[in-house]
């Protein structure tokens, strides 16, 4: 295992260019780098040792998505994270890396300084309780707070304008953080007078309510194969 204070990276992508500028610029802000221009280069190096696996999504001989898939079927992989980096930014796309277990996704053509900061802020996320608050019956956590009165969400201060599904959606997962609400319970809890509402009506509000959490979209986590829980967790 590696020291807790050096992170070890390991960058997937089959053009060689990005992998070195990506490797340059994490190595100069203090990472250790490897990295592999295939997925299945990327398969023979895996170790627990890595801290992060930055992964391209469109590669020839194995689709990051796959990989992703393959790195967490490994009992010893799954807890490592996992940042999708690649020019694949439609909804489903997006929604495919998220419901496979990924902990952020950036799209190309990306800024080395916003990688940097995703990477760091994947890594120093660290445990914090969500807390019922007085007066009035809101949640909050760190900047983020739900009024569950008046049926708004803001983030320092900002109302991040949620529509009534959305608001509904948060405040079921944030009112039991950690708690693993598969896609049937959110369907009947939050979609209870609809019918034939689709499983997919779930997985398209948490998009686009994760675009709308701004610093906070990465604690919506997708536990594959079981459905969607707010973990407590932040910088520090």
């Amino acid at each position: 295992m590696i020291m807790d204070d050096i992170k070890k990276i390991l960058v997937v992508d089959d053009e060689e260019d990005i992998c070195e500028i990506l490797k340059f610029n994490l190595e100069n802000s203090g990472f250790v780098v490897d990295t592999a221009n295939s997925g299945g280069e990327a398969l023979a190096m895996t170790r627990e040792e890595y801290s992060l696996f930055l992964l391209d999504v469109m590669m020839e001989d194995m689709s990051g998505f796959s990989l992703a898939a393959q790195l967490r079927k490994r009992p010893e992989l799954q807890s490592i994270p996992i940042i999708f980096i690649t020019a694949r930014n439609g909804e489903n796309d997006v929604l495919t890396g998220f419901n496979i277990g990924a902990d952020d996704y950036i799209c190309k053509p990306f800024r080395i300084s916003e990688v940097i900061a995703r990477v760091k802020a994947v890594l120093k996320r660290k445990v914090q309780p969500v807390t019922a608050s007085l007066p009035g019956n809101t949640w909050s956590y760190g900047e983020l707070l739900l009024d569950n009165d008046t049926k708004r969400a803001y983030i320092s201060g900002n109302d991040i304008s949620l529509t009534k599904k959305e608001f509904e959606v948060l405040s079921l997962l944030m009112n039991r953080p950690g708690k693993v609400f598969s896609r049937e319970e959110i369907l009947a809890r939050v979609w209870s007078n609809d019918v034939n509402v689709l499983e997919r009506s779930v997985d398209v509000n948490m998009t686009r309510l994760r675009k709308k959490l701004g610093v906070y979209t990465n604690n919506i986590v997708s536990r594959s194969g079981y459905g969607y829980c707010f973990l407590a967790e932040t910088e520090g």
